[in-house]
């Protein structure tokens, strides 16, 4: 859910671009000292893939804001909240210098949103889940979702705060379609966790030590 220059206050700019650098600065840390390097080359391939799928896309609220799948829940699962910030940070980042999706100065707040806020929902949805007896597919699915729809949540309070569109119309637009995306989201997630296991990095449970 990209957010274009250009519409955010100048106030929003600033905060999302602080709480990124600070939360990129920890994973960064935190990734040095848990991550394995044979992890590298595979967070590459999921970057990869995420970006694909962001790329297929369609606007929102007068082009305010887009609709498209994140990714960050199927990251999040295989690779723990951390490194995927880095890895949703690589593909935000990419998007908006080559392909002009958000923007540059929106930068920090896409980041945010995509590539801290999506993983940690979906980081908080595994850490309840795995204490219940619901399935793993279950679990996956509705951390997918409510990704998204958290997502979606927050960057309709970034553009109400801004006064772009009013606080209802930007829930209501954002979360009813996100809400939508987010089967979708939920349904591919479940369906690649499988194929991505079958790598030689998560034979033995790795993507357990680094959650």
């Amino acid at each position: 859910m990209h957010i274009p220059d250009g519409i955010l206050s100048p106030a929003i700019l600033a905060a999302g671009a602080a709480v990124s650098v600070v939360v990129l600065a920890k994973s960064v840390q935190e990734s040095k000292r848990n991550l394995e390097q044979t992890a590298v080359p595979i967070m590459g391939v999921m970057a990869a893939f995420i970006f694909a799928a962001q790329m297929v896309n369609f606007p929102l609220l007068g082009a305010a804001a887009s609709g498209h799948l994140i990714g960050g829940a199927l990251a999040a699962y295989l690779f723990g909240f951390w490194p995927t910030t880095l890895i949703m940070t690589t593909v935000v980042t990419i998007q908006a210098v080559v392909f002009q999706d958000g923007g540059i100065s929106v930068l920090g707040v896409n980041i945010l949103n995509m590539a801290i806020l999506a993983p940690l929902a979906a980081t908080v949805v595994y850490k309840l889940l795995q204490k219940t007896k619901v399935p793993v597919s279950v679990m996956i699915f509705i951390a997918g979702w409510v990704s998204v729809v958290v997502t979606a949540g927050f960057a309709a309070l970034q553009l109400g705060a801004s006064q772009v569109v009013s606080y209802q119309l930007a829930l209501q637009t954002l979360i009813l379609w996100h809400a939508i995306i987010g089967i979708g989201e939920g349904v591919i997630t479940v369906a690649v966790v499988p194929f991505a296991r079958r790598s030689s990095f998560f034979l033995g449970g790795r993507e357990e030590r680094l959650r």
